[in-house]
Parts: C-alpha cells; structure tokens; sequence
C-alpha cells in the first residue's frame, strides 16, 4: 500500500452521524474484487440522483470539495457491515484522511489496511474543522503524521491529534498486513524445513 507520511489538500465537511457503509459505497458494488473505478459509487446514494445526475448540493459535487482529499465527518463514521470497498471507493475518489470524532472499528482497521489515515479528534474540535472547510476561501489543510498535527487554514493554525504507533509505523512505511507477515519470511521459510524434515507426511498430496 502506498505510505502516508504528509498530506496537502482541501477538506471536504460532511456533517452527518452514523454514516453507515451502505451510504459509503452500496452493496451492488461488491461484486468486483477491483480496487479502482469505484470512486463513482463513493457515497452514490447522497451524490447522485436516480437518473444518474448529479445532487448539486452534495459537498463532493460542489467545487473546489470535487477535488478533496480530506473528509471531516460525524461520529461512528463507517458502521454497519465490514466491506473494505468503502477504503477503496474512498481512495479511487482521491481521500486519503478522514477526520471524525469516532469510527466503527472495523472500517477504522480497513483504512489502515488500505493507507488512508483515521483521525480522532474531540467533537468541538471536529465541529471546527468543519465550520473552517464550509468557510474558508481555500480550504486546504495539511496533515502530517510524523508530526501528528493537522495545519489548518486559518492562520496555521494547528490542531495535533494521538495516533497508536503500532499504526503510525506502518502508515509511514506502507506495510500491510501481507508485507507485515512477509518481513517474517525467513522465520517461516525456516519453520517449514524444519517441519518438512520431522512431519513429511503433511507435505504429501493424498495417495
């Protein structure tokens, strides 16, 4: 997955609560395995109406927000089912941080699994931030998780937020849970000999 270390960008406010995954990116689109050209579906009950035109009141159809790559939300962002499409939908959009006062563990774990950066922040704090993206001339803020602050656009204005390093360190150096089990390779590779030696029995197809 590609690391996020600093990330520059206009970011979208959508003030809603419990946005479950089925506003994210609607069950019909799960029969694809493909992590690209699913930004279309990226909220495709609120940004699109049922002839296919655009809402134009939605935030993500309104300029300069076409282009964001921060979203602030509401609480429990992202409930309902686990679906890893709502990381994908949001990358292929062009999001690569989402800001809210809390998120479903289960689409929190997804973003971190795709390297799309998930911010707590305080609900005041999370209100501010929304009432600065709707307000501002240029709505463009700076995250940056080494740093662990957010620059905001008011007179850089900063608001610094807590990460769990464990997080941190594979956000910063793009390692998945795939690359994670692979820099154990040689642990494996070394646990398989020694298993082919003393039980080759498992290692045989059947008769």
């Amino acid at each position: 997955m590609q690391a996020f270390a600093r990330l520059t960008g206009v970011a979208a406010p959508l003030p809603m609560a419990n946005v479950d995954t089925d506003k994210i990116i609607p069950a019909k689109w799960l029969k694809t395995i493909k992590r690209t050209e699913l930004g279309v579906a990226l909220f495709e009950p609120l940004r699109w109406d049922a002839d296919g035109s655009e809402r134009p009141d939605f935030i993500l159809n309104r300029t300069p927000y076409r282009k964001a790559k921060i979203l602030i939300v509401g609480e429990n962002f992202g409930c309902g089912s686990s679906r890893e499409h709502t990381a994908w939908a949001l990358l292929d959009f062009g999001i690569r941080c989402v800001i809210a006062t809390s998120f479903a563990d289960l689409f929190f774990n997804n973003c971190i699994e795709n390297g799309i950066l998930p911010i707590v922040l305080p609900k005041e704090e999370v209100e501010t931030l929304m009432g600065e993206a709707a307000q501002a001339k240029d709505p463009t803020y700076t995250v940056d998780l080494e740093q662990q602050e957010i620059v905001r656009p008011t007179r850089n204005k900063v608001f610094r937020f807590n990460f769990a390093s464990v997080h941190r360190n594979r956000l910063l150096n793009g390692i998945d849970q795939v690359s994670l089990t692979m820099q154990k390779r040689h642990q494996i590779d070394r646990f398989e000999a020694g298993q082919k030696a003393s039980q080759p029995w498992l290692y045989h197809g059947p008769a």
